[in-house]
């Protein structure tokens, strides 16, 4: 069977799952984490795989997405810039005007309360946006 004939059978929690257990090492451990307080925030959440395999969090519109690269797990927030990050976590994607990101590394502690908040505060903006 091919993989993408194997993906698609698969929902995408699955899907994310095997991306976790793939990577084996501390990306895998901290996308995670980056998960596990998406869905702390907002249990009712939406998952999804998207894009040849990026994991997407959901909720009235994408809140944000977990790419992984070779020294970065990258959260993208898809209105990011129309957030207030009094925490100011995002540090990456800062020059354009809609999406913000924030670059984890290596051995890089999580604020997870100021994430959780950052992850609520999108939730808020997409059932804002949809109601206008």
């Amino acid at each position: 069977m091919k993989k993408r004939a194997a993906q698609k059978e698969r929902s995408p929690a699955e899907l994310i799952d095997a991306r976790i257990k793939e990577l084996g090492d501390w990306r895998g451990d901290m996308l995670s984490r980056l998960r596990a307080l998406v869905k702390e925030a907002d249990p009712d959440v939406v998952e999804e795989w998207k894009w040849r395999g990026v994991p997407v969090w959901s909720h009235d519109g994408l809140i944000c997405t977990g790419e992984t690269y070779k020294n970065v797990v990258k959260m993208t927030f898809a209105k990011g810039a129309a957030l207030k990050d009094s925490s100011r976590l995002f540090n990456s994607s800062l020059e354009g005007n809609t999406r913000r990101a924030i670059d984890f590394h290596e051995g890089e502690a999580i604020d997870g309360e100021a994430l959780k908040a950052l992850i609520r505060a999108a939730v808020s903006l997409n059932r804002f946006k949809g109601r206008s």
